[in-house]
């Protein structure tokens, strides 16, 4: 009679240990980050692209060092995604090196704006490697006199507050590098006293968190949300407004999307104007920017021969969530607005008086807060169900329009002077348009990443924007 075969308990023991040490080094994708991995598609990749240009040429090892110090600080750029069953989570990549994310090239000849942005095109329209931790930098040289940094990090590792945070945490606020190591995603910034990391983080933050206090409150405190019904703010309503928003209206930034993306962006416009604007007709920088935005959505539209009158064209605002003195960190903390840019209005000074109600309306509502949930239910829900949710919300946009304010003062990275930065973030579903605004030492860039069988020509759009920013002034005799 055979005997059955037993493992000695020491055998046992030591198999459970190791199961035990492999788990404790998974980190499971938060649902919101899930929400984001699996909406990645070949016609809308879900990465943040990034791009950060300087006056004088990079060494290729001074930006390693920087990058071993100050950017794989953050754990997370070393994991890669094990997504094999239903529960995705984060392991270290055992074959990480950081040479294969470090990516040297040089543009070709004239080495100009339009050069790069055809090379940003490229990128944004080619896939991250799964196989490896979800990002990567490519050393621009030949643009200009200087050099740029071109910088793609998937939105499942974090969303563009984030990002531009991580952008700051490789700079310096003065010429000559500290060799301090940034801390790390879990440690408050604010203790961080050897460079001028801490102050830039702190003031990006606070001037984000102004965009949403009231969201902001609600994060932090579930409960007021039962108070802010009592005073006349109805979650039904919030939630009947996104279940019986119909699609958006057909134009040409409307339709199938192809893989092949198309990128540009402005020249720089200086703050003190747009104040200046804003203060006149008695608006926010904000308001002049999305009134300038619709403005040359409307210009591009009627040199395409499309009609424009009446026309309302949806986007997607994310909305910071982050508690304003939360310590950095990575991942999804934003939610989500609708808000409906007024493109059939010519007359500049009405079209902003329509923006800045709609999104006074947005600020006191807990449109943001209910599409966070939505995202998190996404991340949840099984891959069938994901596609249909992001289908039918994609459909009720045409862009995500993004607001993100950079530091104040002039930045240095590795020595070098960093003259203007841009960024994109990712566009789900059928939305084929991005608008992005940064500003950044008393400069303002907008940009815009279309899908290129829908707009193939972005640069129009941005010289459609420059005319809409010069019409501005001139209605306020700047």
């Amino acid at each position: 009679m055979l005997r059955k075969q037993q493992f000695p308990i020491s055998v046992t023991v030591f198999v459970l240990r190791q199961y035990n040490i492999i788990m404790a080094h998974k980190e499971a994708l938060t649902n919101v980050d899930t929400a984001w991995l699996r909406m990645d598609t070949p016609s809308n990749l879900m990465m943040i692209s990034g791009v950060m240009m300087f006056e004088a040429p990079l060494d290729r090892k001074a930006l390693r060092s920087v990058l071993e110090r100050r950017f794989l600080c953050f754990d997370r750029f070393r994991q890669r995604v094990n997504d094999r069953d239903s529960s995705p989570y984060w392991e270290e990549d055992p074959h990480f090196n950081l040479d294969n994310h470090l990516h040297r090239v040089a543009l070709p000849a004239p080495g100009d704006q339009e050069t790069l942005q055809a090379f940003v095109s490229d990128l944004m329209s080619t896939p991250l490697n799964f196989a490896r931790p979800l990002w990567d930098l490519h050393l621009v040289e030949n643009f200009g006199n200087g050099c740029a940094v071109i910088v793609r990090i998937h939105h499942c590792i974090a969303d563009g507050i984030a990002l531009i945070r991580v952008l700051l945490s490789m700079t310096d606020s003065e010429p000559t590098p500290t060799e301090s190591v940034v801390p790390s995603p879990l440690r408050d910034a604010s203790s961080d006293r050897s460079s001028g990391v801490a102050r830039l983080l702190k003031s990006v933050t606070a001037t984000a968190g102004d965009f949403v206090a009231g969201s902001l409150d609600l994060v932090r405190n579930p409960g007021l949300i039962f108070d802010r019904a009592r005073q006349g703010v109805n979650l039904a309503a919030v939630i009947a407004k996104l279940g019986l928003m119909g699609s958006d209206s057909l134009t040409q930034f409307k339709g199938d999307l192809g893989v092949r993306k198309c990128a540009a962006w402005t020249e720089p416009m200086p703050l003190n104007d747009v104040k200046q604007i804003g203060k006149a007709m008695g608006g926010t920088v904000n308001d002049v920017l999305m009134t300038a935005a619709a403005g040359a959505l409307r210009r591009y539209l009627i040199t395409h021969r499309q009609p424009v009158d009446g026309v309302e064209i949806r986007a997607i605002v994310p909305v910071n969530l982050r508690p304003i003195k939360e310590p950095p960190r990575l991942g999804n903390h934003f939610g989500l607005v609708f808000l409906s840019l007024p493109v059939g209005v010519e007359d500049p000074s009405h079209r902003m008086r329509l923006v800045r109600k709609r999104m006074d309306v947005i600020k006191g509502s807990m449109e943001a807060v209910v599409a966070i949930g939505i995202l998190h239910a996404i991340g949840m829900a099984p891959p069938i169900l994901q596609k249909q949710v992001v289908k039918r919300f994609s459909v009720m946009a045409s862009a995500v329009l993004t607001n993100v304010p950079g530091p104040r003062e002039q930045l240095y990275l590795a020595g070098i002077p960093l003259g203007r930065i841009m960024f994109w973030v990712p566009r789900a579903g059928a939305v084929g348009m991005g608008i992005s605004i940064l500003s950044y030492n008393g400069e303002v860039l907008m940009g815009f990443a279309t899908d290129a069988g829908l707009v193939p020509d972005p640069q129009a759009l941005t010289s459609a924007l420059k005319a809409e920013y010069e019409a501005l002034r001139e209605a306020v005799a700047l």
